[in-house]
């Protein structure tokens, strides 16, 4: 009887601590704990991981579930062979997120199919990780919402709330040229974020034709000094992923055929 009063006790206060993994988990921690004939200091390590753990995979599931990825990628999926043009040395340290932390900007540009996306988004995850809130919203999508909020009168609100995350991903940005209000709302987000939380944009367009993508050389040039200032910019040539699977396929040599004959 006093052995379950114990035990009772024991877990009212790890639920009081906020110990949950450590409860749920006490018979087999310890009984592990004890087949490694561990000393205390090392049980109370031992425990101790196993609650950062559960603590850490509830935090990761959490912040990927609100980052709103379109879909999974990881770096170890990216064929950096099929893209030479990129500097896997330069990925890696992208990866360890310490351009996050110092809100810095990310352009990762070049022509469609190129893996850019990908990148963006195990980057986003790789941020997640290591402790970044993260968000990933479409260049249109994202112009969309401010136009709404702005027509709204909430627009002061709705840039707040896309301040907050240390991470902002913008992906498929010059894809469609915006409308001058629309940039005129971007920029005042850009300028929020200057210096406070970093930014990854990706785009098709060069960082030189982006007059055309924003529709006016001088919000144009507010808006890169702004997201040029603490920057990493990486340059991707090459073809399409998709075009090379169409080739390899046959698809494409069929398409030219098909075309050719009517």
């Amino acid at each position: 009887m006093t052995a379950n009063l114990d035990v009772t006790g024991l877990e009212a206060m790890l639920t009081r601590l906020k110990l949950t993994a450590i409860r749920d988990q006490l018979d087999a921690l310890l009984d592990e704990a004890a087949r490694r004939d561990l000393n205390l200091r090392e049980a109370l390590t031992f425990l101790c991981e196993a609650e950062i753990a559960r603590k850490d995979a509830r935090r990761i599931r959490m912040g990927l579930s609100m980052a709103k990825f379109p879909a999974v990628r990881s770096l170890d999926g990216f064929d950096f062979e099929a893209q030479p043009s990129v500097d896997a040395k330069q990925v890696r340290e992208l990866a360890t997120s310490r351009w996050v932390a110092n809100g810095d900007t990310v352009l990762l540009l070049g022509p469609p199919g190129v893996g850019k996306t990908h990148l963006a988004i195990a980057l986003g995850r790789e941020a997640i990780h290591r402790g970044h809130s993260v968000v990933f919203t479409h260049a249109t999508h994202l112009v969309a919402t401010l136009a709404k909020a702005h027509a709204a009168g909430v627009l002061e609100d709705k840039i707040r709330q896309l301040a907050k995350p240390r991470l902002l991903v913008v992906d498929e940005l010059g894809y469609l040229p915006f409308e001058a209000e629309a940039s005129h709302l971007f920029f005042q987000l850009v300028a929020r974020r200057y210096e406070r939380g970093a930014m990854l944009l990706t785009s098709n367009r060069s960082v030189g034709e982006w007059g055309h993508v924003f529709g006016d050389p001088v919000v144009a040039t507010a808006i890169l000094d702004r997201l040029l200032h603490h920057s990493h910019v990486l340059t991707i040539r090459g073809e399409s992923y998709r075009l090379k699977a169409k080739r390899r396929s046959g698809l494409v040599e069929t398409t030219r055929v098909l075309n050719a004959t009517t």
